[in-house]
């Protein structure tokens, strides 16, 4: 009977401090959380105001406009991943800068070194996370992605299992819940030439193996005489106006050894290799 009441006390214990952490963490974030669901709602009301505010095409002769609504519509499906580093140094010091108004920055994900996962931004909802990007014809990522920051300060860290198994795993469910293309995981370097260099040195090869992006094969085969390599980087979806830039966001992904803004022999045979994947 002593060991029950025990055994009881400390299950309702355990209960108790679950709880008082949850209620800690909840109102440690209350003021943010108040402006994210009014800011949420806000965004539902312009979506539900039927007709749509301001959208009249004729204010000088509103009558000849009708408004009928469609019962085929649906709302945002992003069509990309897009991976950074986030150049901070713990996982509360980038939650801090994504609520500040100042910075002006989000992302939809941030993974912690621990592999923690914090999920910010709705999926369905725009983050600011791609700024000034450009892959293939999309030149605003930002409406057609889902952004996540890894916890790394892109200089010395590495990148620990428990981080990337739970990237893996996000990976898996955002491909199979919005039925992303595999050529589709892409990181801020790609889309960003030369304004960004992230995520540096990062396992894009363990990705590809899950089915995330692509990687080059084992055995490289010579390109054809007439290779064209700014074209084969700009069929990828590289931006190819500043052409040194885009040959070095290319190498931060798949060379990472040799960064500089020219093609060796090598290189060339790992862009053709991974341009015919396309």
């Amino acid at each position: 009977m002593l060991f029950a009441n025990l055994y009881k006390t400390s299950i309702l214990t355990a209960f108790s401090l679950t709880m008082i952490l949850a209620s800690c963490t909840t109102s440690r974030y209350a003021a943010t959380e108040k402006i994210y669901k009014d800011k949420a709602k806000g965004f539902a009301e312009i979506i539900g105001t039927v007709p749509p505010a301001g959208q009249l095409y004729d204010s000088l002769n509103a009558t000849n406009q009708q408004w009928i609504g469609s019962v085929n519509f649906g709302i945002r499906k992003p069509n990309f991943v897009v991976i950074h580093h986030t150049a901070q140094d713990s996982l509360a010091q980038t939650i801090k800068t994504f609520f500040s108004t100042k910075a002006g920055t989000s992302a939809h994900y941030v993974i912690g070194r621990d592999g923690k996962v914090v999920h910010m931004v709705n999926d369905y909802l725009r983050a600011n996370h791609a700024g000034v990007s450009k892959w293939g014809k999309d030149t605003d990522l930002n409406s057609s992605s889902i952004g996540i920051e890894l916890d790394n300060n892109g200089l010395t860290d590495p990148w620990p299992d428990a981080q990337i198994n739970s990237l893996l795993k996000l990976l898996a469910t955002l491909k199979k819940t919005y039925n992303i293309p595999t050529a589709n995981f892409i990181g801020h370097a790609d889309i960003a030439p030369k304004r960004k260099n992230d995520p540096k040195n990062f396992p894009w090869k363990k990705l590809a193996d899950k089915g995330f992006g692509y990687w080059y094969d084992d055995v490289l085969k010579n390109p054809p005489a007439d290779f064209n390599t700014e074209m084969a980087l700009k069929y990828i979806g590289y931006d190819t106006s500043n052409l040194p830039a885009a040959i070095t966001a290319f190498k931060i992904h798949f060379i990472q050894s040799d960064i500089m803004p020219t093609l060796t022999p090598v290189d060339i045979l790992v862009l053709y290799n991974v341009y015919t994947k396309y």
